[in-house]
């Protein structure tokens, strides 16, 4: 079996943005509020992807590209498009693959971002 393993980046530089426009109580709400979304339509978009519902899957990849680059999970936000992309081409066998990736990438960057935020503490 392979090792799928990416190292995921986040940009920290849009970080310092956020805290710098909202200080540290807003850019801590709406990281905690990205975060939690983005968990949620992870979920969302695995199950409409296995209830072949492809335009809904659609929506709600695109909405992970916008949350995730919020952010600064712009690797995350890169798989989002590709999944789009695959939908559109209507190519099941890249769609299945890429949304794995997709899962993968969300799990290793929410955690990336957990633990940048239990440093920052």
């Amino acid at each position: 079996m392979l090792a799928q393993k990416e190292k995921v980046q986040l940009d920290p530089d849009r970080l310092g943005e956020l805290y710098a426009q909202l200080g540290q109580a807003g850019a801590e709400d709406v990281v905690c509020r990205a975060m939690e979304e983005l968990a949620v339509r992870l979920s969302h978009t695995e199950r409409l992807y296995r209830q072949g519902m492809m335009g809904d899957m659609r929506k709600s990849a695109r909405s992970l590209v916008a949350i995730s680059d919020q952010i600064g999970m712009h690797m995350l936000a890169r798989v989002a498009k590709d999944v789009t992309h695959c939908i559109d081409d209507g190519d099941g066998p890249a769609l299945a693959a890429t949304l794995t990736r997709l899962l993968r990438i969300g799990e290793e960057s929410l955690t990336a971002i957990w633990n940048l935020q239990d440093l920052s503490i």
